[in-house]
C-alpha cells in the first residue's frame, strides 16, 4: 500500500542506524554528520540546545527515521508534526496525493500526521531515545543538548480529548509507556552493539521527552478559542507554549502587494482568510495576557512565525482546491510580521521562526535574536537533510546566552531587504521544464540533465571537470567533438543546458557557458596547431551555401572527417547573422574569427562573394552533396494597418556597420518580445539622438519568448516595457495600440491576449518590427525543394530535403533559431554524408570518484560568482536526487557488485506518496512508483502496481517479484532463476549488504 507508512520497530531502527553507520559512515543517508564539541548550548525551557535550528512541523518530523536523520545533520530543536483528534486512516483519506511540490516556492495540501496519534507518539519516543544513544555512541554532542517541541491542534475540545491528553502527558513523561520500555529493553539487551554506551547511561536517559508545545489552529479559529487553548496548555498542562500565527495578520493588501512586487503575482488568493483569521487588534492584547500568564508560572511564552500561507490551486499544482505556500515568498511575509511584532513588543516577545529560512539567511535571523528556527522547504530540495549540515557549521558558535530580546532594528532591515532585494524575487519568465521527457529506468538511471537540455548534447560534465582541473586544452578538445563553434556559443548561446542544471534547486545553475568560453580562450593557442583533418574521403565533395553558424558548423564536421568541403558565402566576411546583425556589445568579431580559424584548421575551404543560386549548378561542378545554410533574412511584418515600420535585421545591420547614418528621432518603439527584439531595443538605446526606447508587446513580459537573461539586460539598459499592447498603426509620430488583457492559455501554454476595446498611444519617431523573420521560400522552391505551410523546406531526420543529396540546416530549415540548434542540424546533415564520432568523450562525463560530487551535496553557495565550476553536482557520476529529497528516507542508494553506480531501491513501507521525489527526478517519472521497490508484506505487495520484490524472510533467496506486470516466485540466489541479471544482482545486494532494509 504505497501511501501507508509502516513505522519501524525500535530494534530494527537501531540495527539500521548502527549497521549503516559502521558500513558506510552515514545515518539514513546523511554522510555529513555534525558533531558539537565546543560545549556551547543555548538555554531554553529549562533545557538547552546545541544549535538553534531544526526541522519544522511537517514531513521531516513525522517518523522516527526523519528525526534521527535531522539530528545527525546537526538539528537540535525539533518541532514535531502536529497531532489532532482526527488521525490515521480517517485523516489520510482527506489528504490528496501527491501532497507536496517544492520546485521553487513550496506548496502542500497536508497538515497533521497521517499516523494515528498513538503511532505518532511511538515515533517521537523512539526518535528521542535513539538520538540520546547516538549522541554518546557517535560523539554527536551533549545527549541533553536537544529539544523536542510538541505541536497540537486544532480546537480545545480535540486537545482535551482522551487521545490527545494521553499524548501530551506521555510526552511529558514517557517512562510508563510500552514504547519507552521497548526502547529500554532492546538497548540493554544489545549493549554489545555499542562501544560507548553502557547500562548506566541507558538507564539514566530521561523519559521527559517534551516540556514545550506549539499551538496550531485552523484558519478562521476565533481569537477567544486560540486564547482558551493556550491558557489550557499553560495552566493545566504546565507547558512552555508558542502560539502559531498566520501571515494573514499582515492584512490582504500588504500581502498581495508584497507578493506582486516580488513577481509572485500569479499566486491566487482572496481576502476571506484575512477577514476570518486572528486580527492584529485581538492578537496584541492576547499575547500580552499570555506572556503574563506564563511568567507567573515560571514558563516561557512566544509566537511561532508563521504558519504556511493559504492560496488557491490555480494551475493544477496539486490535486486539491486550496494549498499552503511556504519557502522564499513566505520569507518576506513572515519577516514583515516579525518586524511588526518586534516593534510592538519592543523586542520582548520571543519569536520561534519558520518561514523560508535557509543557509543564506539563517545567520541574520539568529543575530537578530530570532530563534529557534525551523525549516521544511529548503530540506525538501536536492541535498535534503544535508542542507542542515551546512547550517550546523554556520551556527556552531551559537554561544550560551539565554534569549535576551529581538533586535527590532535588525529585523526591520532584514524585512526590508527581503521585500526589495533579489533573493526572494521570482524570475521574470516561468521556470523552464527541467524534465527530460523519458521514463526513469529500473536500473542505471543516472544522467546529466544539462546534456539533455543541449540540442547537441555536449559533454558538459566532462569539460567542466577538465576546466576545473585547469586543463583548458583538454576541455576545448572535448567541446569541439560536438560543438564546432565554441567561441560563439561560449558568448551568445541561450544555454538551455543551464535551465536543466540541478544546481538551480540550490541557488542558480552552474555557469556552463562561461566555463566553455574560458576553456576556449585558455585552450585555443595550444590546441589549434594540433587540429588536423582525417585522411581524405574519396568520391565525396560537399558544397555548403551560406557562411553563417550553420554553414560553418557543417563545414567543420565534414572537413574533420576528411570530406572535401567548400563554403560559398555571398558576403565578404563569414559569420552570417552573428557577424553582421548581432550587436558588437553582445559578441566581438574576435570570437567569430577564432571559430572560423578552427574551421579552417580542419581543412574547410571558403569562397567569399559567391552568390550561389542553384544546387544543380554546384552538382554540375562535381559536388556530390549540397547543404543550404542561407539563414532567415527575409523581413517579417508587425501587420500595421497604416504607417511605416523598419525591418529589424536591416536596422541591426546598419546600427552595427554605420550607426551614425541612422536618424531614428527621440522616441523609438520596438515591436516584439523575442531575443532579436531585445537586441534591437538595446542597440537603439546606443544610437545618437535617441532618448526613449519602448518595447511594445501584446502579452506581459512573463510570456515574452526572449530568454530571461536578455530581458534583464534590456531592462538594465533602460528599455521601457509596454506590456499588453497590440500595435494598430503609426502616424505623425504616434503609435496607436489596442489595450489587451490576458485570457486563457493557448496551445503554447501562454495566456492568449484578448482585446479590451480600449486604445493607447505611444510616442514613436521610429518603429522597428522585430517579428517573424522568414526564410527565402522562393529561392528554395526554385531549387526544387518541397516546402511546408510556413515556406520552410521539408526535411527528414538527417536534414535531407525532398531533393536527394540536398540538405537544409539552421535557420534555413527552422526559421529564426539559435546557434546551437544550427550546430545540431549541421551535425545531423554531416552524419548523413560521413560517419561522425560525436560520442568520443561520452565516458568522460562520469567522474572517477563518486564521492567527489557527493561532497558538494547540500551546500549552498553564498556568492556564485566566486564558486566557479566546483558547484557542479556531477549528476552523470552520481544522481541519487530522489534519495536526498525523500523526507521519510524511502529511496535508498544501494551499491551493487559489478555496477559502477549505486542503484535506487524504493522502500514501500516508508513512503506516503508525498510526491517530492517526482518533482526533482530529472526523468518525467515518479520514483515512488517507477523505481524497483522493496515490499515488507504480501498485503502491501498485492495493493501496489510497482515493479519490485517481496523477500520471504526465511533466510533464503526466494522472493516474490513483479516485473513487466507479471508476478512470479524466484530464488534470487540462483543465477539461473530467470530474473534479468541486473535485477537479480540488485536483489542479492540488498540481501547481502543491506539486510536492515528487509523487514
Amino acid at each position: 500500500m504505497s501511501d501507508i507508512m509502516r513505522p519501524i520497530p525500535f530494534g530494527r531502527l537501531m540495527d539500521w542506524i548502527l549497521t549503516e553507520y559502521r558500513a558506510h559512515g552515514s545515518v539514513f543517508g546523511v554522510t555529513k554528520l555534525v558533531r558539537h564539541t565546543n560545549g556551547q548550548a543555548l538555554p531554553i525551557f529549562a533545557e538547552k540546545i546545541e544549535s538553534p535550528y531544526g526541522p519544522a512541523a511537517g514531513p521531516h518530523t513525522q517518523l522516527a527515521q526523519n528525526l534521527v536523520a535531522a539530528y545527525a545533520a546537526g538539528s537540535r530543536f525539533f518541532e514535531l508534526k502536529t497531532v489532532q483528534i482526527m488521525d490515521g486512516e480517517e485523516l489520510s483519506k482527506c489528504v490528496a496525493k501527491p501532497c507536496i511540490t517544492a520546485e521553487d516556492e513550496c506548496y502542500n495540501c497536508e497538515w497533521s500526521t497521517e499516523l494515528t496519534v498513538p503511532q505518532a507518539y511511538d515515533e517521537y519516543v523512539k526518535a528521542w531515545f535513539a538520538c540520546k544513544l547516538l549522541a554518546r555512541e557517535l560523539g554527536l554532542g551533549d545527549p541533553d543538548g536537544f529539544v523536542f517541541n510538541m505541536s497540537v491542534g486544532y480546537d480545545l475540545a480535540g486537545i482535551r480529548s482522551e487521545k490527545i491528553d494521553a499524548y501530551i502527558e506521555g510526552m511529558k513523561d514517557a517512562s510508563a509507556s510500552p514504547v519507552w520500555n521497548a526502547c529500554m529493553d532492546w538497548t540493554l539487551a544489545h549493549l554489545d552493539r555499542f562501544q560507548k554506551v553502557d547500562a548506566a547511561y541507558v538507564k539514566a536517559i530521561s523519559p521527559k521527552v517534551s516540556a514545550s508545545i506549539t499551538e496550531s489552529t485552523l484558519h478562521g479559529c476565533p481569537p477567544d478559542e486560540i486564547e482558551r487553548i493556550a491558557t489550557y496548555l499553560i495552566t493545566e498542562k504546565g507547558l512552555n507554549t508558542y502560539v502559531k500565527c498566520n501571515p494573514t495578520l499582515l492584512g490582504y493588501e500588504f500581502a498581495r502587494r508584497t507578493l506582486d512586487d516580488l513577481g509572485f503575482d500569479y499566486v491566487a488568493f482572496d481576502d476571506h482568510h484575512f477577514v476570518e483569521d486572528l486580527q492584529w487588534a485581538d492578537a496584541v492584547p492576547m499575547f500580552r495576557r499570555l506572556t503574563a500568564l506564563t511568567r507567573a508560572r515560571g514558563l516561557e511564552f512566544g509566537v511561532k512565525l508563521t504558519n504556511t500561507f493559504p492560496v488557491d490551486v490555480a494551475a493544477g499544482e496539486l490535486p486539491s482546491q486550496e494549498m499552503y505556500m511556504s519557502g522564499r515568498p513566505l520569507y518576506p511575509l513572515t519577516l514583515s510580521l516579525a518586524q511588526r511584532i518586534a516593534a510592538e513588543f519592543d523586542g520582548g516577545l520571543r519569536i520561534s521562526y519558520s518561514g523560508g529560512a535557509d543557509a543564506a539567511n539563517i545567520r541574520g535571523l539568529f543575530d537578530a535574536g530570532i530563534w529557534p528556527i525551523t525549516m521544511a522547504t529548503t530540506i525538501l530540495k536536492p541535498g535534503g537533510y544535508q542542507r542542515l549540515s551546512q547550517i550546523g557549521g554556520e551556527l556552531m558558535d551559537c554561544g550560551t546566552s539565554p534569549f535576551s530580546g529581538v533586535d527590532a532594528a535588525k529585523v526591520a532591515a532584514l524585512a526590508e531587504a527581503a521585500r526589495t532585494g533579489s533573493s526572494c524575487r521570482k524570475p521574470i519568465k516561468p521556470l523552464p521544464d527541467r524534465k527530460n521527457g523519458r521514463k526513469v529506468p529500473l536500473i542505471d538511471c543516472f544522467e546529466a540533465p544539462c546534456r539533455g537540455g543541449c540540442p547537441i548534447e555536449q559533454d558538459i560534465p566532462a569539460y567542466l571537470m577538465a576546466a576545473g582541473a585547469g586543463d583548458h586544452e583538454r576541455a576545448l578538445e572535448i567541446i569541439l567533438q560536438r560543438n564546432a563553434l565554441p567561441f560563439i556559443t561560449g558568448t551568445i548561446c541561450p544555454h538551455h543546458c543551464a535551465g536543466k542544471c540541478m544546481r538551480n534547486y540550490y541557488e542558480e545553475s552552474v555557469h556552463i557557458r562561461d566555463v566553455k568560453l574560458q576553456a576556449a580562450r585558455g585552450g585555443y593557442d595550444a590546441l589549434l596547431p594540433r587540429l588536423h583533418p582525417k585522411a581524405p574521403v574519396p568520391g565525396k565533395r560537399v558544397a555548403v551555401v551560406g557562411g553563417g553558424p550553420a554553414g560553418l558548423a557543417s563545414a567543420f564536421f565534414l572537413a574533420r572527417e576528411g570530406i572535401d568541403v567548400t563554403v560559398f558565402e555571398r558576403r565578404q566576411a563569414l559569420g552570417g547573422i552573428v557577424r553582421h546583425v548581432i550587436p558588437g556589445f553582445r559578441i566581438p568579431d574576435e570570437a567569430i574569427d577564432r571559430d572560423v580559424a578552427l574551421c579552417r584548421a580542419m581543412g574547410a575551404k571558403f569562397a567569399l562573394g559567391a552568390d550561389v543560386q542553384s544546387a544543380d549548378a554546384l552538382k554540375a561542378q562535381g559536388f556530390t552533396h549540397v547543404i543550404f545554410a542561407t539563414g532567415a533574412w527575409k523581413a517579417g511584418s508587425a501587420g500595421l494597418e497604416y504607417g511605416e515600420e523598419r525591418g529589424v535585421l536591416a536596422f541591426l545591420e546598419q546600427a552595427k556597420s554605420d550607426p551614425a547614418s541612422l536618424d531614428l528621432g527621440a522616441d523609438v518603439v520596438v515591436i516584439g518580445g523575442g531575443n532579436t527584439a531585445m537586441d534591437a531595443a538595446r542597440a537603439a538605446r546606443r544610437i545618437p539622438g535617441v532618448e526613449h526606447v519602448r518595447l511594445v508587446y501584446r502579452r506581459t513580459r512573463r510570456y515574452m519568448p526572449a530568454d530571461e537573461e536578455e530581458l534583464a539586460l534590456a531592462l538594465a539598459d533602460g528599455v521601457e516595457f509596454l506590456e499588453l499592447l497590440s500595435p494598430v498603426g503609426v502616424k505623425d509620430g504616434v503609435l496607436t495600440c489596442r489595450v489587451m488583457e490576458l485570457g486563457a492559455p493557448d496551445a503554447s501554454g501562454r495566456r492568449s491576449p484578448v482585446a479590451t476595446g480600449k486604445t493607447r498611444t505611444v510616442p514613436a519617431s521610429a518603429v522597428i518590427a522585430a517579428v517573424g523573420e522568414q526564410v527565402d521560400g522562393a529561392f528554395l522552391a526554385a531549387n526544387g525543394l518541397a516546402l511546408d505551410q510556413k515556406g520552410r523546406p521539408v526535411v527528414d531526420e538527417t536534414m535531407q530535403t525532398s531533393v536527394p543529396g540536398v540538405f537544409a540546416v539552421g535557420d534555413t530549415r527552422r526559421g529564426p533559431a539559435t546557434v546551437v540548434e544550427a550546430i545540431a542540424d549541421a551535425a545531423r546533415a554531416a552524419g548523413a554524408i560521413v560517419s561522425l564520432d560525436l560520442g568520443k568523450y561520452a565516458g568522460a562525463n562520469i567522474g572517477p570518484d563518486h564521492q567527489a560530487p557527493l561532497a558538494r551535496r547540500g551546500d549552498l553557495c553564498a556568492d556564485c560568482s566566486t564558486c566557479g565550476d566546483s558547484r557542479c553536482l556531477g549528476c552523470a557520476t552520481v544522481c541519487e536526487t530522489c534519495a536526498e529529497v525523500c523526507p521519510n528516507r524511502a529511496n535508498v542508494a544501494v551499491a551493487v557488485p559489478g555496477k559502477r553506480q549505486r542503484q535506487i531501491v524504493h522502500v514501500d513501507g516508508m513512503c506516503n506518496e508525498c510526491g517530492n521525489c517526482a518533482t526533482f527526478c530529472p526523468y518525467d517519472s515518479r520514483p515512488y512508483r517507477d523505481k524497483f521497490t522493496l515490499f515488507w508484506s504480501r498485503e502491501d505487495f498485492d495493493h501496489s502496481e510497482n515493479e519490485g520484490f517481496l523477500p520471504y524472510g526465511d533466510g533464503s533467496g526466494t522472493c516474490l517479484v513483479r516485473l513487466d506486470g507479471r508476478v512470479a516466485e524466484y530464488d534470487a540466489a540462483d543465477p539461473a532463476c530467470g530474473l534479468p541479471a541486473d535485477v537479480r544482482a540488485l536483489i542479492q545486494a540488498v540481501r547481502a549488504d543491506y539486510g536492515y532494509l528487509v523487514r
